[in-house]
Formats: C-alpha cells, sequence, structure tokens
C-alpha cells in the first residue's frame, strides 16, 4: 500500500453494520432467511430468494471455494499501487452465499476455480476489518 496514499475503507451503514462488528472481531456473519433458510450476502432488508423481509444475522464457517477470479495486475488506483498482482475473487461460502473479495497468496499462478478457501481479516483500522481468504493446502 502506497503510504502517501491511504486505502479506502467501506462506508458502514445501519444494513451492514453487524457484518463490520463481526468482522471487527475477526468473525464472519451474513443473513440468513428464516423463512426459505437460504444465506444471503450482501446485506439487505429483504431475501432475493424468496422476499421475506424475516433475515438474521448467522456467524457461518468462513470456509468456501473459488467461484471465479481474476489476477489484476495493473493497481486499482494509487492506494493499490505496489500491491499488483493481486487477486479478486467470488468466493462461494460452504453455506451457499458468494461473496467479493480478495485472495491472499504470494503466488497468484497457482489460484484455480474450484479451489478450497477459509477466511482470514486484514486490518485496515481500529475499526475496519476486511474478510479476505486464503486457499487451504
Amino acid at each position: 500500500m502506497s503510504e502517501s496514499v491511504p486505502r479506502p475503507l467501506p462506508i458502514v451503514d445501519g444494513d451492514s453494520r453487524p457484518f463490520w462488528e463481526a468482522a471487527k472481531a475477526h468473525r464472519l456473519s451474513i443473513q440468513r432467511c428464516r423463512t426459505c433458510r437460504k444465506y444471503v450476502f450482501y446485506p439487505r432488508i429483504h431475501c432475493p430468494h424468496c422476499h421475506s423481509a424475516k433475515l438474521e444475522w448467522r456467524q457461518v464457517s468462513g470456509e468456501g471455494t473459488i467461484f471465479t477470479f481474476t489476477v489484476a495486475r495493473r493497481p486499482a488506483g494509487p492506494a493499490f499501487q505496489g500491491k499488483e498482482p493481486y487477486i479478486v475473487a467470488l468466493v462461494e461460502l460452504k453455506e451457499g452465499a458468494r461473496l467479493m473479495t480478495n485472495i491472499v497468496t504470494d503466488d497468484v499462478e497457482s489460484v484455480r476455480i474450484g479451489q478450497k478457501v477459509r477466511v482470514t481479516f486484514e486490518d485496515l483500522s481500529p475499526e475496519i476489518s476486511l474478510p479476505v481468504f486464503k486457499v487451504v493446502r
């Protein structure tokens, strides 16, 4: 990360606050619909599967697989200069929801669709920890 340009932080709002509070404690929590029992991500007020408003926050395993990914070989702005190449991925959690995230690795060429991953957390500030994933070897 560039010392002169800080990394952008997510905007925490009422819908996402439980997600970020759990992440700060290094726990991965996402919503689950009490009606259809499907897990939901990104945070919202209605289930995208059955349209119920009965969503609750649940801690999840943090285990998943790489659904798809790309290797970013150019920085996505000055704050990411010097971090390339890095992996931007869609991870499918064991519980079924998919998250856009980063795969933390020293070898971007070894990353493959279908690989098993586990969540870890990158502390960006005293208030924000970002869930990222590492390949399970």
